[in-house]
């Protein structure tokens, strides 16, 4: 299972600050401690060691013992502050409160008491250093989802259980199913429902605006959103690409990563998303292609249409020792 990015930035600051108080420790023993192989610890010394604060001169870098390094010990020499308290500016710490306050909106409900008593001390304790800055903020989620459906959701959610709903489809179709609840998220435009859904055996994500009902189950779920295989995560380093779509393909801008989503005055969307894999972009754009009009930019159009066309000559290429 591919390492998520959070996950690493975590162990690699932890990791200056481990080195910082136990200077000289085997590398064995680096990675005994933070349950990794002996060549990710290297790996992590090589990012660590390109790292630092603005400016990035030889003098602004993280900075180890080559010699020591060379002997199998890890030996920091420069953390560069990464051990020091971090140090909000007011617009930092107002925009850290508005996010806290926000997931507490969010998914207050689903937290046990533990996680709710560490989110409700930072906020009281951000919100007092802000002063009146936090004081004249009010952040409210929109929400918009029936009553019932959302206090189910929460319900469910909480307390591990299954949901049944009535849900209208991107092709405006009432459909029943069972999921196993993971989480709410709430999007630019939208909130949604993140889960497992046994009809399709595969997890979706549900617009609460579009749940007509839903009942908690006695049954327990059975599946895990934080056990699942990690999807994908687009990043700036990935290319942009704009897919013009007919309406029927309207479930691509709920079921797949997308940055941002342009209804059309016909009915139909353009949406922007980052693809890391040219392949992929093929397989989708293939799979859409009635309902595709235009991909840009023209290189991405392009590396489709030579995909189709290599895939149409096959079929037209009757196989060595075939009959007429």
């Amino acid at each position: 299972m591919a390492e998520r990015t959070p996950e690493r930035l975590t162990r690699l600051l932890g990791m200056v600050a481990y080195l910082d108080r136990h200077p000289g420790v085997p590398v064995e023993e680096l990675a005994s401690h933070f349950e990794v192989s002996v060549e990710q610890v290297l790996k992590d010394v090589d990012t660590l060691w390109m790292s630092g604060t603005p400016g990035y001169w030889p003098d602004d870098l993280i900075d180890f013992d080559a010699g020591s390094l060379e002997s199998g010990v890890v030996r920091l020499t420069q953390a560069r502050g990464m051990v020091h308290a971090l140090r909000l500016g007011t617009r930092e710490a107002v925009a850290l409160v508005a996010a806290l306050r926000a997931l507490r909106e969010a998914a207050g409900e689903a937290l046990d008491p533990a996680q709710r008593e560490v989110l409700a001390s930072t906020l009281d304790i951000l919100t007092a250093a802000t002063g009146d800055a936090a004081a004249t903020m009010d952040v409210r989620l929109s929400v918009t989802a029936a009553p019932e459906v959302l206090a189910a959701a929460r319900t469910a959610i909480a307390e591990g259980r299954r949901l049944h709903l009535r849900y209208v489809d991107a092709a405006d179709r009432v459909t029943e199913r069972d999921v196993d609840p993971w989480r709410l998220l709430t999007g630019d435009e939208h909130s949604y429902l993140q889960g497992w859904c046994h009809a399709a055996r595969g997890e979706r994500q549900f617009r609460l605006d579009r749940i007509l009902a839903a009942d908690v189950l006695e049954e327990l779920v059975t599946t895990s959103g934080d056990a699942r295989e990690p999807t994908f995560v687009p990043n700036d380093e990935h290319a942009v690409v704009e897919i013009e779509l007919d309406g029927r393909a309207r479930w691509v801008s709920e079921q797949l990563p997308v940055d941002a989503t342009e209804d059309l005055p016909d009915g139909g969307l353009r949406v922007r998303l980052r693809v890391s894999s040219e392949a992929w972009l093929r397989h989708l754009v293939l799979r859409l292609a009635y309902d595709v009009r235009r991909v840009t930019p023209v290189a991405s159009a392009r590396a489709v249409g030579g995909a189709a066309e290599r895939a149409l000559a096959a079929y037209r290429t009757p196989p060595d020792g075939a009959l007429d």
